[in-house]
């Protein structure tokens, strides 16, 4: 099994929730990168491009997640990452919006832990 397998990029403007993940990945084993709004993720995906899957948090200021999304998708060299899609609300429909937007899966906030663990190892085999 390569290191690339067990790469996670978080983007969320929270460092909470960035902290809460990183714990939670790490004892599993997972590397972790973090970005604090999604331009600075989108540079780290150009410059990493061995990253299993992201996290990213559909509610910043400045670039959101949506928008993320549609430049992730719409480059050749990051279309085939997995993007979970974080949200805060879980309003009626934000999973549908998430996933036409092009997210692979979808969780929302606080995440549950036994839930994002069971989606990196079983959907994205991580």
């Amino acid at each position: 099994m390569g290191s690339s397998l067990k790469k996670v990029l978080i983007i969320d403007d929270d460092t909470r929730n960035i902290y809460a993940l990183r714990m939670v990945l790490k004892v599993k084993g997972y590397e972790c990168l973090t970005a604090m709004d999604a331009q600075a993720g989108l540079q780290i995906l150009s410059e990493q491009p061995d990253v299993g899957v992201v996290l990213m948090d559909m509610m910043m200021p400045e670039m959101d997640g949506y928008e993320a999304l549609s430049i992730i998708r719409s480059d050749e060299q990051l279309s085939g990452i997995p993007v979970i899609a974080v949200t805060a609300q879980a309003m009626v429909g934000d999973r549908e919006k998430c996933l036409a937007a092009g997210a692979s899966e979808y969780v929302s906030k606080p995440i549950d832990q036994e839930v994002l663990l069971d989606l990196l190892k079983n959907k994205f085999n991580m």
